[in-house]
């Protein structure tokens, strides 16, 4: 009895399971995601995949919607503990300007916890001191 009982709880938690994935796939199609259809639909189609069905779309959208949302946020966090490190040095002048600045190594911090690896173009000058202040290429 203990097996049937556990078998049915089981199948009553799949169908619970299919029935919240049926609810939620059909709000999608009275909610506009933040990332147009078409856009979504775009990349879709580039990466070879194809499917006329809006709702997965909608998905697809919503998914990208949540990651761009935490990255952003692991990247403000990765900006105030840079600038928090900062202010210990020069406590006044932070006093006076107490706006975040995002930098591309708080972007590439952030997206690096998810598994992206950012590499960025290292700067090239046509002589090796054209970038620096004329009082160090004298040395």
């Amino acid at each position: 009895m203990n097996a049937q009982s556990s078998q049915q709880q089981s199948s009553d938690g799949r169908h619970d399971d299919d029935a919240a994935l049926t609810d939620f796939l059909a709000s999608l199609m009275d909610y506009t995601p933040t990332i147009p259809d078409e856009l979504v639909e775009h990349y879709l189609a580039k990466s070879g995949f194809q499917c006329p069905d809006v709702r997965l779309t909608r998905l697809v959208a919503v998914a990208t919607q949540k990651f761009v949302a935490d990255v952003a946020t692991d990247a403000l966090q990765q900006c105030k503990a840079r600038q928090s490190a900062v202010v210990k040095d020069k406590r006044d002048k932070q006093q006076k300007d107490k706006r975040l600045i995002l930098t591309m190594e708080d972007l590439s911090k952030a997206l690096q916890e998810y598994g992206v690896n950012v590499k960025h173009q290292d700067y090239f000058a046509d002589s090796p001191s054209a970038g620096l202040d004329p009082a160090a290429r004298d040395e």
